[in-house]
């Protein structure tokens, strides 16, 4: 209370009534976010319904789903932030790669397939997905615990980085920010299920949309526009004191700024958040529309995050080692503060906005995941409607971890949003994207090779983090090889995902796959024969 009083004392009437007026903003927000969760409410009444949206979602509203799960405050605060200050305008590449792998090759090549595959074995969660291609429980057991655990410190950076500009902007201490957050994610989310969170999502994405164009412009503006920002940017120096690189096209770090790339783009392709989006969408015609617009979505959002993260060293001094002195997260808020008050305020919503779409789909992920396939096997007598409350009451216990962790991981100064999210999104991708991408195209894939993917992914990503993250036994590691760094979390992750592209048809050529599961594959398969049918029909 002491600190916000102090922080409205700083205040003009000006400032009190423009402060006053993003109180109103994002009140309204908050009603129209809780007020969709009522509506939908009595249309999520079956299991279906309530984590696919009845498969009936239109390209529109999935597209705007995909994106605004994709890029949420992790991106705009953490990510932006880190990236822009350590490769400068050269970042944007980061945001061009998403919008190119991460959009629309994931629509082209996953899309349809994903649709088709998962409908005709009824599928509902990515687990499912593994136990009923593969005919095996065990896959599906192993891969909804790692869904479970590692979208944990996912969650945890989503509320790091609203907190931060929240606390700037409102002068809310940082654990009240993140209470309420997921407070009200929890509402909406339990109340309406996917339909709530599709509509939420669209509105949201809208907001982000207009919202990134603004902020984009005002702060170029704050230096003169873009050509005196880029030469500004040339002053600077970089981690090794060069100069004149930072501007440059692919900037002082071309090699590991490739690890980013991989790791947000390519990434996407086995986060079960984002790949089940295709299980909802509502037909073929619409993964066409939906790769387009989720196309334009990301090269505005990603791209303008980057891009606006670029230029950060021109907003905060660095310390004697060239780091920002009061950290990288605090580099996107610290630019914030520049802008006009009411354009702040926006921001705020923009910001909420796009980490409240992630967490929701987040939540939604991770109890439909432990629901389905852990607990209701385990029960002889669970109905739908046990189901249904199973899975809202694991909402609220995983936005109550999600919560501890946040707050824990923010108190101690020395953990970082992008590092957080480097370790759920390489564990994750690292291990299911090749088993499920394979999956979907290649009937030779064997359960030994999906589970040899998702020991190497977890295992790649764990051993890594204990060792140079947590530094277990503070032994003497090297640090980089030809320039590459071996200690970060981004290329280790980037190099999960890689190397379970490689394993995977390597173990599956040397193991063979026992008749049941040979034919349980040629009858998942039958799927693309039965839609190719359906097409032929419909064009005569």
């Amino acid at each position: 209370m002491i600190q916000y009083m102090c922080f409205a004392r700083e205040y003009s009437r000006s400032g009190v009534f423009l402060l006053v007026l993003r109180w109103v903003v994002l009140v309204v927000y908050l009603a129209l976010m809780i007020g969709i969760g009522v509506y939908y409410q009595k249309k999520s009444a079956s299991v279906n319904d309530f984590v696919l949206g009845g498969r009936g979602i239109g390209p529109w509203f999935t597209a705007f789903a995909y994106g605004t799960s994709y890029f949420s405050a992790v991106i705009f605060v953490g990510y932006a932030g880190k990236f822009g200050w350590s490769y400068g305008v050269a970042a944007t590449w980061v945001g061009i790669g998403n919008a190119v792998i991460g959009s629309l090759l994931a629509w082209l090549v996953l899309g349809k397939r994903t649709r088709i595959m998962t409908k005709h074995i009824e599928a509902k969660t990515m687990p499912e997905f593994f136990e009923k291609r593969y005919n095996s429980r065990a896959l599906k057991i192993v891969s909804a615990l790692i869904v479970f655990v590692f979208l944990i410190p996912y969650t945890a950076s989503v509320y790091n980085g609203l907190s931060r500009l929240f606390e700037k902007g409102f002068g809310i201490p940082y654990k009240y920010c993140i209470l309420g957050m997921a407070v009200f994610t929890a509402i909406y989310v339990i109340l309406g299920g996917y339909k709530a969170t599709a509509l939420n999502d669209f509105i949201q994405g809208i907001i982000m949309l207009v919202g990134i164009a603004a902020v984009v412009l005002a702060v170029l503006g704050e230096h003169g526009g873009l050509s005196e920002s880029l030469e500004l940017m040339g002053e600077m120096p970089d981690s090794k004191g060069n100069t004149g690189t930072l501007n440059t096209l692919f900037g002082p770090d071309p090699i590991n700024l490739v690890g980013v790339v991989i790791l947000t783009s390519l990434g996407t392709w086995g986060l079960p958040q984002m790949v089940q989006k295709f299980y909802a969408i509502k037909d073929d015609k619409s993964i066409k529309t939906g790769t387009v617009v989720s196309t334009v979505f990301a090269v505005v959002v990603a791209g303008g995050c980057y891009f606006l993260g670029g230029f950060g060293k021109l907003f905060m001094d660095a310390d004697a080692k060239g780091s920002p002195v009061e950290g990288f997260d605090a580099i996107v808020p610290h630019m914030m503060e520049k802008l006009p008050t009411l354009l702040f305020g926006i921001v705020i919503v923009l910001v909420l906005s796009a980490s409240m779409s992630t967490l929701s789909s987040l939540v939604l992920t991770s109890s439909s995941s432990l629901t389905i396939d852990l607990i209701k096997p385990l029960s002889k007598n669970m109905d739908e409607k046990k189901e249904l409350k199973t899975m809202r009451a694991l909402i609220a216990a995983f936005l109550i971890i999600s919560v501890v962790i946040a707050i824990f991981t923010l108190e101690n100064p020395q953990t970082v949003i992008s590092t957080l999210m480097s370790i759920s999104w390489g564990a994750l991708a690292g291990a299911f994207l090749a088993p499920f991408m394979y999956g979907l195209f290649w009937k030779g894939v064997t359960k030994a090779a999906v589970m040899t993917s998702f020991i190497c992914g977890v295992g790649i990503t764990t051993v890594h983090m204990c060792l140079y993250t947590l530094k277990w036994g503070n032994l003497d590691l090297p640090q980089t090889l030809g320039g590459l760094s071996l200690a970060s979390p981004i290329n280790a992750g980037a190099f999960a995902m890689l190397f379970g592209l490689v394993i995977v048809p390597i173990v599956s050529l040397i193991t063979r796959q026992k008749p049941e599961d040979k034919a349980n594959t040629e009858k998942v398969f039958e799927c693309y024969n039965e839609q190719d049918k359906t097409s032929a029909t419909e064009k005569a």
